[in-house]
């Protein structure tokens, strides 16, 4: 039989788990990946695949942006769930893969400063 203090304790790390649980889920739905830029990042909802290039300064006179390297969700809105997207650095530094980690399906990520070098297309 469990004494009151093991039930206490068990309890209160049941709780802790599921708080942990909540907030975890909150941040999971964004998520940072660097570029080999120092000055550059790729934000990205994980739940739609949704992504921006970041770009970041120390001074004040540099510009910093956010800008979209795709605008679209890449699936429906009752498939979205926190995590189901993710990013995987390439040798070359201006591309990632972009994984659906719950179907497979692939896009080839590009960022860079330059609208026109800037999007994402779908690997077949």
């Amino acid at each position: 039989m469990m004494s009151l203090i093991a039930l206490a304790i068990f309890a209160q790390s049941e709780t802790g788990i599921a708080k942990e649980s909540q907030e975890r889920d909150v941040i999971d739905i964004y998520e940072l990946f660097p570029t080999q830029n120092i000055w550059t990042f790729i934000k990205l909802n994980t739940r739609n695949g949704k992504m921006w290039q970041v770009q970041f300064s120390l001074e004040e006179t540099s510009e910093r942006t956010e800008v979209y390297i795709n605008s679209l969700a890449l699936v429906y809105s009752e498939e979205q769930v926190n995590g189901r997207f993710t990013l995987v650095p390439t040798q070359n530094m201006y591309n990632f893969i972009l994984l659906d980690q719950i179907d497979g399906s692939l896009w080839q990520v590009q960022w860079s400063t330059d609208p026109a070098y800037r999007g994402i297309l779908p690997i077949n």
